[in-house]
């Protein structure tokens, strides 16, 4: 019952707990008006198992967690099963046994966060709720009127003012089905297609062995939406494949970790926070790829100038062309990717259904090419195993984000119920000046300080939530703010003294942390440009309103943003350094 060492008499179970739970989120779709507290407490029942029991570390964690998922799935079903009568007590409790439900549901969801990703998270969460339930204690502005206990549980847990908000319908209906297509996708062959199509097309090109790893990772990244599991499974075939080829351990390292960052900006999926921003937006899901389409294009455009002024001083060979995949591989190992994807497309763009509703279709077409192998060939045996590590790999994913957001969503419910949102953004109003770039560059840091700690949906949510109201304040559309949010809640990935993606690249070939990171910051120069970039040419992001204005703003943007990342890598002398790097940010946020 270990994930690391689950007994075979178990895997029956987990596998039909698999089965039940993407049947469920893959019905929601189908099935038509769900009462919101029906759909949402079934979700968290859904996945605590996963949280609690299949990933327990020891006899210990798989005692309690036993204990915490049938108490928290026994609170949860008793949310569902007694919805009408709950939608009667708006938002407050009545009796002891309700508060207890309450707090029931309330610790299960920091605990299963605390699980699934430490313990950040949950502490913020924690210091809300006491804040919430305190607050009226502290003096002068940041105190509060207080809220009665009763009311502020039942907020929290009977209505749709907390856990059951709207962020966890976004787990629910949207990113659960989306995680479940990545499952599919990799599962499968999917990724290898990947590797293939990104290896005819950059392997026989100088630095072709990095810029094989550009193409992948921001294939392979826009359905996985992590940079961390997007360098562990591309990074363990471009890794080798570089360091063979000679290149210094630093770079080849930097590469992955920054191109593996980029694969969470990149359309069509984008990762959990595409959708959150959907939610929070009320922008529509294409509207949202359209406007993420350019920046993410800049940012590898800027990766691939980077590998090119580090070939001007370092030797970084091309993939031998034995080592290259042939035509007939690249063609029939593409399709296991293709064939999904244009599923979804038309299913967005040519029936006009919800990308959710795509995306079920698109999963039922990458089911279907489980079926083969890299050679056509069925197996039966290997089709069962490939839809196991689909079910298994779907549920796992989709209990981690369900996880996070849960938790995120009792620190978005004490903003609201509290009103310390308003303050916290006072606060930035004032701080700044009332002036839009330092409120900018105080946003930033704030994403920076978050993302070092919680994954980067999370970070996004927490400080759009509070540093969002100011931004649009101060005159940026909301579409603006938000990606801006979320570009910069990725800063984490790769910027010292905490950058994941850069730790786990950097195990991987053996090399110093700090050294993989600083070539990283180099390399995805993007990173910290192309977010002010869009705040300085707003166009940049109005590609399906204002095609024309949108590429004249990215051909500007993509002259100033290389001039910076071949000053800062190809350039020895600081002074030529400097000029390229003035010259590029002069381009780039001049007045027109």
């Amino acid at each position: 019952m270990l994930e690391e060492d689950t007994p075979v008499s178990w895997k029956p179970v987990w596998l039909a707990l698999a089965a039940v739970l993407v049947a469920y989120h893959v019905g929601l779709i189908f099935w038509g008006l769900v009462p919101n507290l029906v759909s949402r407490p079934l979700h968290m029942a859904l996945v605590l198992p996963w949280i609690f029991v299949f990933a327990a570390r020891d006899r210990t964690q798989l005692v309690s967690g036993a204990v915490f998922a049938a108490l928290g799935m026994a609170a949860s079903i008793w949310i569902a099963w007694n919805h009408q009568a709950l939608g009667d007590q708006y938002g407050f409790l009545e009796g002891n046994f309700q508060i207890g439900v309450a707090l029931t549901l309330l610790v299960c969801v920091l605990e299963a966060a605390r699980r699934a990703i430490g313990w950040p998270l949950p502490l913020v969460a924690a210091v809300s709720l006491s804040y919430a339930l305190l607050g009226r204690h502290i003096p002068g502005e940041f105190g509060h009127s207080g809220t009665p206990l009763k009311s502020f549980l039942g907020t929290m847990t009977i209505a749709e003012g907390g856990i059951w908000g709207t962020l966890t319908a976004v787990s629910v209906g949207v990113v659960a089905i989306f995680v479940i297509f990545g499952a599919v996708l990799n599962a499968g062959e999917a990724g290898q297609g990947f590797m293939n199509v990104a290896s005819a097309a950059a392997g026989r090109l100088k630095g072709g062995a990095a810029k094989v790893s550009v193409i992948s990772s921001a294939l392979f990244g826009s359905i996985s939406g992590s940079a961390s599991a997007n360098v562990a499974s591309t990074g363990a075939v471009t890794l080798p494949a570089m360091t063979k080829l000679g290149y210094p351990k630093r770079l080849a390292g930097a590469i992955e970790a920054v191109a593996s960052s980029g694969g969470q900006i990149m359309p069509p999926l984008m990762g959990a926070g595409a959708f959150v921003m959907v939610e929070l937006t009320g922008v529509s899901y294409t509207g949202i790829m359209a406007a993420a389409a350019l920046p993410a294009l800049l940012y590898f455009l800027a990766v691939w100038v980077g590998i090119n002024a580090y070939a001007s001083h370092t030797e970084l060979k091309s993939i031998d062309k034995k080592d290259q995949p042939g035509i007939k591989d690249v063609a029939i190992t593409s399709a296991f990717f293709l064939v999904p994807f244009a599923v979804l497309l038309w299913g967005m763009f040519g029936l006009r259904v919800t990308p959710q509703y795509a995306a079920c279709l698109a999963i039922g077409a990458g089911t279907a090419l489980l079926a083969f192998d890299r050679t056509l060939r069925i197996d039966p045996r290997a089709t069962w195993v490939r839809l196991e590590n689909a079910l298994l790999t779907a549920a796992r994913q989709v209990a981690l984000i369900a996880s996070i957001i849960l938790c995120a969503s009792i620190i978005i419910g004490v903003l609201s119920i509290t009103g310390l949102g308003v303050k916290i953004t006072s606060l930035i109003l004032s701080g700044a000046g009332g002036m839009l770039w330092p409120a900018l560059l105080l946003t930033a840091l704030a994403c920076l300080v978050l993302g070092m700690e919680v994954p980067t949906t999370a970070a996004y949510v927490i400080c759009v939530s509070v540093a969002g109201p100011a931004l649009i304040q101060l005159g940026l559309e909301p579409l603006q703010a938000h990606l801006f949010v979320f570009w910069y809640a990725l800063l984490s990935t790769i910027t010292p003294p905490v950058c994941g993606a850069v730790f786990i690249a950097s195990g991987m070939v053996r090399e110093n942390w700090l050294r993989v990171a600083v070539t990283a910051m180099a390399l995805g120069v993007g990173l910290y440009v192309i977010p002010l970039g869009m705040i300085a040419n707003p166009d940049l992001i109005r590609l399906a309103e204002a095609p024309a204005m949108s590429l004249i703003a990215f051909l500007r943007v993509a002259l100033g943003l290389g001039l910076i990342s071949y000053g800062l890598i190809a350039m020895r002398a600081a002074l030529t350094t400097l000029g390229l790097c003035a010259a590029g940010l002069g381009i780039i946020f001049a007045p027109i």
